[in-house]
């Protein structure tokens, strides 16, 4: 499982443990690939390589050789690769069991399957299988099938981990099955046929549910939609079988006569299901919140033309757009950066985003859109907690786009507001603030049922924390609606 390639401007999931042989100082292996020893990847002055043992070496000669591998390189399907010559790997005083090193492109911002939308959970699924086709037509497969081994560019999936191709034996199973289920599958089947959020299930368990996990959360109903019984209720039977009677599951498969034409069968018919699917987002406030409340039509001029403003002063490396909804000021900040991350906590919006970004992905190659829930966004995860950094560690953006949430985390998520400016400005960034006043009908809207405990909550409070915590105010202006006021500050 992978979990590298993160920006260049912040620290990057790595640590020094288990690191093989006594690499140089500068060298920090990733903390999300220690499990795979014949493959492992490691950062040095910015730049991603990874680690061959004798038997990877002659893997990746087999499969880079390839021509479906270079179509794909050609593609940026797979993370673009080249193998450092003797005097480049020499320099790096590895230890003898290293027989290549690789140098990988970097990815720019790193996210997981439990921030991913739907779609593009479903594009990660479809982009594995039809990597695995592809190898498994000249005798190489993938040795194991978990999402973590793709990243997202954009709205492109990219294959990153190189190390997971091995050559594939006469008769050997497709041992990633299982692994591709409950990864992938089974999340997707619960979000299209019971509307079960995947991202809070892959949070909580990092490596997927089992087949008797997923179908505790079916009816009988669903027993018969498509997928179900065959990658479910089959599995979940062989998984009784097996733990009862202590088999060797993939000797049996090999010895009954397990050939590539029935795994290439499977492969074709998981692509034709995961196809098909559909999940029917339901409506909410913001599903078509830019166009249907009259203050943010009457306010989305002005608004556009203040943050377009800002991203014209100069280049960014990295921009972060906090409560993105449709994305449409991340797609001002697009034309100024080098790369946007766009987070909202609703799944439809991110969803809408994403499918609208990736079939528009050759003008709109540079917006990462993910599902975040800023009052509880991700943590660090897995071994140590290592293995997944929490999202303030995976890249410091330069300009934090916060427009229309402040209100929505002090007084729906009770966060004070001098708590909300503290973490914003730890980031060190150029900040835009859209402050929505108590007047304003959406404040109004939160605080309906609700006592009024929010002192602290006022433009001049605002203003106040913006400078206690080091950021002071540059501009404002005041929007039409007459309720709502930009702020843009540096620190």
């Amino acid at each position: 499982m992978e979990s590298v390639h993160g920006s260049k401007a912040s620290p990057v999931n790595s640590n020094p443990v288990g690191n093989p042989g006594s690499p140089s100082p500068d060298l920090s292996y990733d903390s999300g690939s220690f499990r795979d020893r014949a493959s492992r990847v490691f950062l040095q002055h910015g730049e991603v390589y990874r680690a061959l043992t004798p038997q990877a070496q002659r893997d990746w000669h087999r499969v880079s050789e390839q021509p479906f591998f270079e179509q794909l390189l050609s593609k940026g399907s797979v993370v673009r690769t080249r193998e450092l010559s003797a005097d480049e790997a020499a320099q790096f005083e590895l230890s003898e069991s290293t027989a290549a090193i690789l140098h990988h492109d970097r990815i720019p911002f790193v996210s997981y399957p439990y921030e991913w939308s739907f779609s593009m959970l479903r594009s990660a699924a479809i982009l594995h299988l039809e990597i695995l086709r592809e190898a498994i037509e000249v005798g190489t497969i993938l040795k194991d099938s978990s999402p973590y081994n793709v990243q997202f560019r954009g709205s492109q999936p990219v294959f990153i981990d190189i190390g997971s191709f091995v050559t594939h034996g006469e008769n050997e199973p497709w041992t990633g099955y299982r692994q591709f289920c409950e990864l992938m599958l089974f999340p997707l089947l619960l979000q299209a046929y019971r509307k079960i959020d995947l991202q809070p299930i892959l949070r909580a368990h990092l490596d997927g549910i089992s087949a008797s996990q997923f179908l505790r959360y079916l009816s009988w109903r669903d027993r018969f939609r498509p997928g179900v019984f065959t990658h479910g209720w089959l599995q979940s039977l062989l998984e009784r079988q097996t733990n009862a009677s202590q088999s060797d599951t993939v000797g049996g498969l090999k010895s009954s006569g397990f050939d590539r034409r029935l795994i290439q069968e499977n492969l074709r018919k998981l692509t034709a299901l995961l196809r098909r699917l559909k999940w029917h987002p339901d409506a909410t406030q913001w599903s078509h919140y830019r166009h249907e409340l009259p203050h943010v039509v009457q306010d989305l001029e002005v608004k556009s033309g203040f943050v377009r403003e800002i991203c014209e002063k100069h280049h960014r490396s990295l921009v972060w757009d906090l409560g993105c909804n449709d994305g449409h000021f991340s797609r001002i900040a697009a034309d100024h950066a080098d790369y946007v991350v766009a987070m909202d906590q609703d799944h439809g919006c991110v969803d809408r985003l994403y499918l609208e970004l990736a079939a528009n992905a050759g003008t709109r190659g540079n917006i990462l859109p993910l599902r975040i829930d800023l009052l509880n966004p991700s943590p660090a995860q897995g071994w140590r907690g290592r293995e997944r950094s929490r999202l303030e560690d995976r890249g410091r953006p330069d300009l934090v786009l916060c427009l229309g949430l402040i209100h929505h985390l002090v007084i729906a998520g009770n966060i004070p507001l001098l708590e909300v400016v503290d973490w914003l400005a730890s980031f060190r960034a150029e900040v835009i603030i859209e402050f929505p006043s108590k007047r304003d009908p959406m404040v109004r809207g939160l605080l309906r049922n609700k006592a009024d405990q929010y002192d602290d909550y006022s433009l001049p409070a605002l203003e106040a924390a913006l400078q206690e915590c080091g950021l002071k105010t540059q501009s404002r202006t005041a929007l039409p609606s007459g309720e709502r006021t930009l702020l843009y500050a540096t620190p």
